[in-house]
C-alpha cells in the first residue's frame, strides 16, 4: 500500500534550506575574492553586477555579459572567464575549467581562503 500524501521525512524545506546554504557559500566566497581583486565585497550580493565584476577581475570587457544571454555562447564565454580568473589569480587553466567552471562553490572558496593572490588580468584578457 502506498500512501503518496505521508509527509516526508525531511520536510518540504529540505530543497530550499540547501539552495539557500550553498547561495550564503558562495556569496561569501565571491565576497572574499572580489575584496582580493580589489573590488568591492558587497558587489557579490547583487545580481548581474557581480557576473560584471567577475569579468573585470578576469579582464575581459563589460560587453561580454551580454554574451552571456546568448545560448551555447555563454558556455563558452563562461569557461573563458573561468580560466581567466584563475589565471589573475595565478592558478592554471586546469583550475579554471574544473574548479571555478564545473565545480565552482569549492573552486571560488580555494580562491577566497587559499593563498592565492590577484596578480591582475592575464597578458591575452584584454
Amino acid at each position: 500500500m502506498n500512501n503518496d500524501n505521508a509527509p516526508s521525512v525531511f520536510g518540504p524545506g529540505l530543497g530550499f534550506g540547501s539552495g539557500l546554504i550553498f547561495a550564503v557559500i558562495t556569496i561569501i566566497a565571491l565576497w572574499k575574492v572580489f575584496t582580493k581583486a580589489g573590488r568591492p565585497g558587497w558587489a557579490a550580493i547583487i545580481p548581474i553586477y557581480n557576473v560584471y565584476i567577475l569579468l573585470k577581475i578576469a579582464g575581459r570587457s563589460g560587453w561580454w555579459l551580454l554574451l552571456l544571454l546568448i545560448p551555447l555562447v555563454n558556455l563558452i564565454v563562461a569557461i573563458i572567464v573561468s580560466i581567466d580568473v584563475a589565471k589573475a589569480f595565478g592558478k592554471s587553466g586546469v583550475f579554471g575549467f574544473f574548479g571555478l567552471f564545473l565545480f565552482s562553490i569549492i573552486g571560488y572558496l580555494i580562491l577566497a581562503f587559499g593563498k592565492a593572490q590577484y596578480t591582475g588580468p592575464p597578458a591575452g584578457a584584454r
